[in-house]
């Protein structure tokens, strides 16, 4: 019986998309809509000028000059070569925390950059690009659900561990590789996967994912040129499943039996974000939000703000007195008082400035929480529902009820306009904080929306 490792590499090297392709299709569309989004939306932050200094200069003192390896870095007009390229498109896609969710972590922001900037050098088509996505979905899927345990918990940040070996999946199939060398790329990438949930609140988390993506390309031209690696990376006693699983809670004995047959994408989906924060606070923020218009709530009239979340979420939302943007992005307390104090949770709340504001700290003491241990059984980085109870300072308390979905989760997906309406603001915010004239963003969001039609990923942008 052929192990783990070697079955999917079987499933890259001979995909199978099952009877419903098209809506998979759809799905992985959404996801690259997405990532464009945020990825342009997310071009002034200060990592990403970091990341693209480093590479950029890198290129330089190389003489990165060979077109036929290069890959386009949109938002800079720069073409790098393809790590490098993705590397910087996926730390800017991941910058501000408001690219998709799926799978307890971000897919789309890994796979997205890799696949189009590999698509780039080898001129596929757009057809070519949805596939990959999907194929890399279903692995990233096969792997993350052998292990019912929280990996945020352990201190995983699923992002950079799946995402690595997802995205090389992807590009192993964009190169046809046959089954030992997507066998071997694989286990290269297992051995390259990286990310801990003590880096959330700080630059690094957005380069796990952009890091994730150059790496994913890195595996599958050192499997090309011979580089070996395990044959049973996966299954193996000391291999990657035990190694982020401890105490032998990852199943790596079961054969894969429906991989390509029952996609999974199509159960799990992909849940597009509303405000640029951890999704850990999402619900809780559209709750929120909800109750303080409903109720004409300002700050003062609240005496206590009590939630119920998962203990995952909660590990997530770890800054309680946050100082900066960046660590507001990571705090329940923060999502809770934005949306009291102006009634969302946007861009231009994610700012020192408007985290320093006093009406603003001054709700943080206000928040309290509880853990319930009822998992999620789409996915169990999160409960199964959370909820919040403001109590008044005239004595009253408010009940959310039960919060099952986030608006925009792939159970309560956004509409086609909803998903343009993000795209377009993203564009223009990134355009604006970069100080540089709007693009034809129009033309860009009718490329991607029909994306399948396109002959080569070369005249994407």
């Amino acid at each position: 019986m052929n192990g783990l490792t070697h079955s999917l590499a079987t499933y890259v090297a001979d995909p199978k998309l099952g009877d419903h392709y098209q809506a998979a299709r759809e799905l992985a569309k959404t996801g690259v809509i997405d990532s464009i989004a945020t990825m342009m939306a997310g071009r002034a932050e200060p990592v990403v000028g970091i990341v693209m200094g480093y590479y950029g200069q890198a290129a330089a003192n190389a003489g990165a000059n060979n077109a036929s390896i290069l890959a386009p870095v949109p938002f800079a007009k720069k073409l790098l070569p393809a790590p490098q390229a993705a590397c910087i498109n996926g730390t800017s896609c991941h910058a501000l925390d408001f690219d998709d969710v799926a799978l307890s972590g971000h897919t789309s922001t890994v796979l997205v950059p890799a696949i189009l900037a590999e698509g780039h050098v080898l001129n596929a088509s757009g057809l070519d690009a949805l596939n990959a996505y999907v194929i890399g979905y279903e692995v990233w899927a096969e792997l993350i659900g052998r292990d019912s345990a929280q990996y945020h918990l352990k201190g995983w940040h699923p992002t950079g561990v799946f995402g690595t070996i997802a995205a090389a999946a992807a590009v192993a199939y964009l190169h046809r590789l046959p089954v030992d060398l997507a066998q071997r790329a694989l286990a290269l990438a297992a051995s390259m996967s990286s990310g801990l949930v003590s880096n959330f609140g700080t630059m690094t988390k957005p380069f796990h994912a952009g890091r994730a993506a150059a790496c994913a390309i890195e595996a599958v031209h050192l499997a090309k040129l011979g580089l070996t690696s395990a044959p049973d990376v996966f299954e193996h006693p000391a291999g990657f499943l035990n190694a982020i699983s401890p105490m032998n809670q990852a199943d790596r004995t079961s054969p894969v039996t429906d991989l390509g047959t029952r996609l999974k994408i199509l159960d799990s989906g992909i849940s597009i974000k509303q405000y640029p924060v951890c999704y850990s606070g999402h619900r809780v923020i559209d709750a929120v939000v909800a109750m303080a218009k409903r109720e004409n709530l300002h700050p003062e009239q609240v005496a206590k703000v009590h939630v119920t979340l998962g203990r995952g979420q909660a590990s997530m939302l770890r800054n309680h007195t946050p100082n900066t943007g960046l660590e507001a992005k990571f705090s329940l307390e923060f999502a809770i008082a934005s949306a009291l104090v102006v009634r969302q949770v946007g861009l231009t709340e994610l700012s020192d400035t408007f985290v320093a504001r006093a009406d603003v700290r001054a709700v943080f003491s206000k928040v309290t929480s509880e853990i319930s241990e009822k998992v999620c059984p789409i996915d169990p980085a999160f409960t199964f529902a959370d909820r919040v109870l403001i109590t008044l300072t005239d004595g009253r308390t408010l009940d959310s009820g039960e919060i099952r979905f986030a608006r925009g989760h792939a159970k309560l997906p956004l509409d086609a306009a909803g998903l343009r309406a993000k795209f377009i603001d993203c564009v223009k915010s990134g355009e604006r904080a970069a100080g540089v004239p709007e693009t034809g963003m129009e033309d860009l969001f009718k490329r991607l929306a029909s994306l399948e039609t396109l002959g080569s990923l070369r005249s994407l942008y």
